[in-house]
């Protein structure tokens, strides 16, 4: 199952040092967005079975992801999880976001907007942002047998590059919701009156 993925740039960073000053956004090119569409074709032919190769992947060689999910935190035997349907069924929501992002890649304010609200979500489900590029490299490794001959290095760039810009603006969304939850928290513990004080 070794998939080395060696200056994958899809290697998590944590929230605190994405957002330096120097740092630029990827860049989708043209020639990425073509690459990933024609192979995407190919992809979303056996879309069930890369789900499923990427997460089991990702619980191997990332076991404490599990804990973000309550169903898979206990189970040790990864041949249950291969044929389990709550995974399947996972494994096809991501799929699905991936999708999505690869029908939006002309359309990049809304993909924008699609990966901002996923990014908020994984707040609400306790996903940090470092685990997002954990999934784009298991990912690449999942989907590199399926396209076997078709795989070259421009295309794992293209796809490297895509998971960079859709990750950076998960991040984004996500850091927005703890603000903004931070901030209703501070909001509401001020509003309360402070019952030792309010006694006459």
């Amino acid at each position: 199952m070794g998939c080395a993925i060696s200056g994958s740039g899809v290697t998590p960073r944590t929230a605190e040092s994405r957002h330096t000053e120097d740092e630029a956004p990827a860049r989708l090119t043209p020639d990425h967005i073509q690459l990933i569409r024609e192979s995407w074709k190919v992809i979303q032919e056996d879309i069930a079975k890369v789900g499923i190769i990427m997460f089991v992947r990702l619980f191997e060689t990332h076991p404490e992801c599990k804990d973000v999910f309550f169903l898979f935190r206990d189970v040790e035997d990864l041949e249950r999880l291969r044929t389990s349907r709550e995974l399947r069924a996972h494994g096809l929501r991501v799929m699905s976001f991936i999708e999505k992002s690869v029908a939006r890649l002309d359309q990049l304010e809304r993909l924008e907007t699609l990966a901002r609200e996923l990014g908020k979500s994984h707040f609400r489900y306790n996903a940090p942002p470092k685990y997002y590029g954990y999934v784009a490299a298991e990912f690449i490794c999942a989907v590199r047998p399926v396209l076997k001959d078709r795989w070259t290095s421009e295309l794992e760039q293209a796809w490297k590059t895509l998971f960079q810009y859709v990750t950076a603006l998960m991040t984004d969304g996500y850091l927005e919701e703890e603000r903004r939850r931070r901030s209703h928290t501070l909001t509401s513990s001020k509003e309360r009156p402070d019952k030792r004080n309010t006694a006459i």
